[in-house]
């Protein structure tokens, strides 16, 4: 009797596997892509067409205009996203921590109510990955070429480019190792377009025969800002490093000669790691442009506008590796008979700056690196070519694949799930500003730790460590904050009242943190140039 009870259990937990009807979810994340520099996006990029397949995805889903990070650097984000918890609660606060991967994280949760996991490509949490059936990550950053990747049987090194290493596997992931019975949740995650910005051999003759056109705020000076945007490191033209960033050969000749020896040079490291056919191609490529640029002896703008050109050349040309990642992923789901019940979303850790400000890099809470890219298709659900301009941000992530999923969402999560807005819906409730903790200080490019408010026309930030400073823009007026109006006549009673909602958020989300100004002696020790490179 046992027996047959047992048998029928079985075969009905094998019908509703098989009637299982619940939308998957394809996940698909870069790393430091602008969204200036997506098409749909309508930026100073979009002339260029850099990204037809992610256009292409925005015309068939939902394109949020007011997405938004909480810490604009690698890791933390990814932390946020897995946790729906802001930096300061699940414990990952900057790159040097190690991420716990024993807390609640949404692909546990999924894999509760019977989903399949799996994540491909850059995780940036260190430890082994949890919640997922199958994983197969960098470590650390990775490399571009003939990457290692750390699997559950140990490390492998791949022949190829990372950008499609990573779809392949993907792809291969979907074809052959789903179980077809279940709804699944794929988390492809590139390295691209992270610095050092190596393209596939096959796009370094892309854009090649036109200027990458200059944003208005290449040559900015910073005299409106508090003095920490002065001090930075992370200028085109004082700190991008034409071997380092640029791949520019300093060796005397530049036709078969080998790299030049220097030491923290992860371009260099991973151009040791290229086959011989790969390194010929990529110096028959820059090796005339680099003896170009030397006969050219380029000084002051003129050297800051030819590294911007092969930095946003270069950049660019790894978007288009993760733009057709896209493509032939949503071309596989279509192969697969997959489309109609897959919600395909793309997104990045932050944002970036692609000459902003004279800058590259991300970190600060101005407006291009706290922006983050979020598209969503939903058959069925989201309207084709539509743009919500409600406020989100990567804390709401976890909550919405937990709903998309119909699965409970934990209470101590702290964002909001964006399936009603994906609904067309307009929740009352919805919020109006949101909060921003950066922490990673001293570090490389040295911008010190702040936190802030932005609400649907301000911004208010406070960089506390250093002088107590506070900036504050009118984003209506001033959408490139290029004047900080913090401490001017009439703005008083604007800071205050943004004050008090700031201090609001940091009561609200928990955040504890140390706030108080560093004695001169630390602030000495670790002012900008002394950081570890």
């Amino acid at each position: 009797m046992k027996k047959i009870i047992f048998t029928a259990a079985a075969l009905l937990a094998a019908t509703l596997s098989a009637k299982d009807k619940r939308p998957n979810i394809l996940f698909v994340f870069s790393d430091d892509h602008a969204p200036h520099a997506i098409g749909a996006y309508n930026g100073w990029l979009k002339s260029v067409n850099p990204t037809p397949e992610i256009d292409k995805l925005a015309k068939n889903g939902m394109l949020f205009e007011k997405s938004f990070c909480s810490n604009s650097i690698c890791g933390p984000s990814r932390a946020v996203i897995m946790s729906g918890k802001h930096s300061h609660k699940n414990g990952f606060m900057n790159n040097g921590n190690s991420f716990d991967w024993n807390q609640q994280i949404f692909p546990k949760l999924l894999q509760k109510v019977g989903y399949q996991t799996a994540i491909y490509g850059k995780s940036h949490l260190k430890g082994q990955p949890q919640g997922f059936d199958d994983w197969k990550v960098l470590p650390g950053q990775g490399d571009y070429y003939n990457p290692d990747l750390l699997t559950p049987k140990g490390k492998v090194r791949i022949k190829g480019h990372c950008t499609d290493i990573v779809t392949d596997l993907a792809v291969e992931w979907l074809k052959e190792s789903r179980d077809g019975s279940k709804p699944f949740m794929l988390m492809v995650q590139h390295k691209a377009p992270h610095r050092t910005w190596m393209p596939a051999l096959r796009h370094l003759k892309l854009y090649d025969d036109i200027d990458i056109p200059e944003p208005e705020t290449l040559f900015d000076n910073y005299k409106d800002n508090a003095h920490p945007a002065r001090h930075q490191e992370m200028e085109i033209d004082r700190h991008m490093d034409p071997n380092y960033d640029l791949f520019v050969d300093l060796t005397a000749e530049f036709s078969g000669t080998p790299i030049q020896k220097r030491q923290d040079r992860s371009a260099r490291r991973n151009m040791e790691k290229m086959t011989e056919s790969q390194m010929k191609a990529w110096r028959a490529h820059y090796g005339p442009r680099d003896e170009a640029f030397h006969k050219a002896n380029l000084k002051g703008k003129e050297l800051v506008r030819w590294k911007f050109q092969r930095y946003a050349k270069n950049y660019l040309r790894c978007v288009r590796g993760v733009d057709e990642s896209l493509g032939r992923l949503r071309a596989t789901l279509k192969e697969l008979k997959l489309d109609d019940n897959t919600v395909v979303i793309y997104s990045s850790d932050q944002g970036f700056y692609i000459g902003d400000h004279g800058w590259y890099d991300k970190r600060w809470m101005y407006e291009e690196s706290l922006k983050m890219p979020f598209i969503v298709s939903w058959p069925g659900v989201t309207k084709p070519g539509s743009r919500d301009t409600h406020m989100i941000q990567n804390i709401d992530y976890a909550e919405t694949f937990l709903e998309i999923a119909g699965a409970k969402i934990p209470g101590d999560m702290q964002g909001q799930s964006l399936v009603p807005l994906l609904k067309g819906q307009s929740p009352k409730d919805w919020r109006t500003s949101i909060y921003y903790h950066y922490y990673e200080y001293p570090s490389f490019h040295m911008v010190p730790r702040h936190y802030g408010i932005r609400t649907e026309r301000y911004k208010l930030m406070h960089f506390y460590r250093f002088g107590n400073e506070w900036e504050m823009y009118d984003l209506k007026k001033d959408p490139d904050e290029l004047t900080n109006i913090y401490g001017r006549k009439g703005k008083t009673k604007l800071a205050d009242d943004l004050k008090k909602q700031l201090y609001a958020l940091q009561r609200h989300y928990g955040d504890e943190s140390d706030f108080s100004e560093m004695p001169q002696a630390w602030k000495d020790k670790n002012r900008p140039g002394t950081a570890k490179k």
